[in-house]
């Protein structure tokens, strides 16, 4: 055991005053007060993403305060690319917070809380090495729940032990006699009861002198006065504790909420060391997902509005949102899981740190490829181009903007992710295409022979045609009459020929923006390709 850290000085001295009890910090506010508490030990998780997600929208619902606090005491665990993580991730959802602090900076109010608590007789010392020995009390389960040779210790010789140096933690007298309940009504679960007889001496303060997760989160909690906590119902059993800690304190406890689960589909919880980067927000912003389309996604697992619609803008999320709408059942998000032979999704571990390539779309939940789809479509035209043309810019540096913007609406219900963009309209953006296939450019019910008519008779007639969609319209129409052939066997030719592939954004408006010279170029090389084999 570590020798105390200073804590003969903290639990010598004489009553002090009370931290809460005494002071303005006691929950009051009509206005709700949430937090999002981190702690930085890894990428920002989906679920912790939504649990911000939720604290916002009901902060910005009823006009209310947004924390952000970093849980950050975990001085082992806790790493700067974590810390970057989550920050990276909170700044690509956009949503923003009123308020800003760290639970490392706040130690002296923590051992002030945990010396109220103390001083009243509601903690006492505990110089036990370790859970073992008969003395002991056990659970019906087995589990521990106190040592009566500590909790029974005298005042006196508690103090005078402490003063000799010898290590201690403090831990809190949960009250055990007959009858006595611990209970609080959750808003998404309900009435929760559970006997103090039932519930460990948990410990406020380790043998170091350093807070335990309970302690330091509802002093905080407190001293920020926080009206509401929004978390992960895995955080369900630890609130008896923490509402013997905010009675004990002198604090009216906050309204709890917490949220099902996030698990994935074989019905395990979601997790960072099993399914790596899947489960990391920057993954889906890295894949090309547009921010308030993952918000209206996460929104949906465990939320649902009173009209059940599912696509909604962030300002309708707002304005719908509230705590009935939460449901008690775990949400499953639907990735493709990894096995031993799939590669693609490098471990949290793997990825960290590296510059490996985001997990391929069908990886990802097949409503949240919908979701930003349709988040997609509804952009206008500007705004959308605006988020496609850095990521073009990036692979294709001669780019402008410009060309971009007239390209956007051609691909804006061709891509599922901001990133398909390099896929959709990549014929656009090289001055030479792929190889691919030269039947690719024989009509349908058509042969090689209609295919080079098709495409002599372009190179005959695009020279002098305006390239723009009507006069391109009109004159390929008409071109398609002259040789005896249908609109469609006119088309896929010289769309092949410009494109490299059948499947492409409409074909006057695609030549419009290629222009007449590469437009030109590229229905001769076809041509000669086709004569090749032909």
């Amino acid at each position: 055991m570590i020798a105390a850290y200073a804590l003969e000085s903290i639990f010598l001295r004489g009553p002090s005053e009370l931290p809460m009890s005494e002071s303005p910090n006691a929950v009051s506010s009509a206005q709700p007060r949430v937090r999002f508490a981190p702690s930085p030990t890894g990428f920002l998780h989906v679920g912790s993403a939504r649990t911000f997600i939720f604290n916002w929208l009901y902060a910005r619902h009823n006009g209310g305060t947004m924390i952000l606090r970093l849980d950050d005491t975990d001085v082992e665990r806790n790493t700067d690319a974590s810390v970057d993580s989550i920050f990276e991730g909170l700044k690509w959802l956009g949503m923003g917070w009123d308020e800003e602090y760290k639970q490392s900076e706040r130690g002296a109010l923590h051992r002030k809380t945990a010396q109220a608590i103390f001083e009243k007789g509601l903690a006492y010392r505990d110089f036990t090495p370790a859970h073992t020995g008969d003395s002991e009390k056990s659970g019906a389960q087995g589990t521990w729940l106190f040592n009566p040779g500590m909790r029974e210790l005298s005042r006196a010789e508690s103090d005078r032990r402490a003063a000799s140096g010898e290590p201690f933690a403090l831990r809190f007298r949960v009250p055990r006699e007959a009858g006595r309940m611990v209970q609080f009504v959750d808003a998404v679960y309900g009435e929760q009861v559970k006997a103090g007889a039932d519930i460990e001496d948990f410990a406020l303060l380790r043998s170091d002198g350093m807070p335990t997760y309970h302690l330091a989160s509802c002093a905080d909690d407190a001293d920020l006065r926080i009206t509401h906590i929004i978390r992960g119902q895995d955080h369900l059993s630890n609130t008896f504790k923490h509402v013997l800690i905010f009675e004990a304190a002198g604090c009216p406890p906050p309204q709890f909420a917490h949220l099902p689960l996030l698990v994935a589909p074989d019905g395990t919880k979601l997790s960072k060391r099993r399914h790596g980067p899947v489960v990391s927000v920057t993954t889906y912003r890295d894949a090309g997902f547009l921010p308030e389309a993952f918000m209206n996604f996460l929104c949906l697992l465990g939320w649902s509005p009173k009209n059940d619609r599912e696509q909604m803008s962030r300002q309708e999320l707002i304005d719908t949102f509230s705590l009935e709408g939460i449901n008690r059942s775990n949400a499953v998000v639907n990735f493709k899981e990894s096995t031993q032979s799939d590669s693609v999704i490098p471990t949290l571990s793997e990825a960290q740190g590296r510059n490996l390539p985001s997990p391929p779309e069908e990886t990802f939940d097949p409503k949240a490829l919908w979701l930003n789809a349709e988040h997609i479509r509804a952009l206008p035209v500007v705004d959308l181009s605006d988020r496609l043309f850095p990521i073009v810019n990036e692979a294709f540096p001669n780019i402008t903007s410009e060309k971009m913007l007239r390209i956007t609406p051609l691909i804006r219900e061709r891509i599922k992710l901001l990133s398909d963009v390099l896929t959709a309209a990549d014929f656009f953006f090289v001055d030479q295409l792929p190889p691919y296939d030269p039947a690719e450019l024989v009509p349908q019910k058509g042969d090689a022979a209609m295919a080079l008519k098709v495409l002599k008779r372009a190179q005959e007639i695009l020279p002098s045609i305006e390239f723009k969609h009507d006069p391109l319209d009109q004159a390929l129409r008409a071109a398609a009459q002259e040789l005896g052939v249908k609109a469609g066997q006119m088309f896929q030719p010289i769309r092949v020929a410009v494109c490299g592939r059948k499947n492409a954004p409409p074909l006057f408006e695609t030549l419009e923006v290629l222009g007449r010279e590469s437009t030109l170029a590229r229905i001769e090389q076809a041509y000669n390709k086709l004569a090749q084999c032909s």
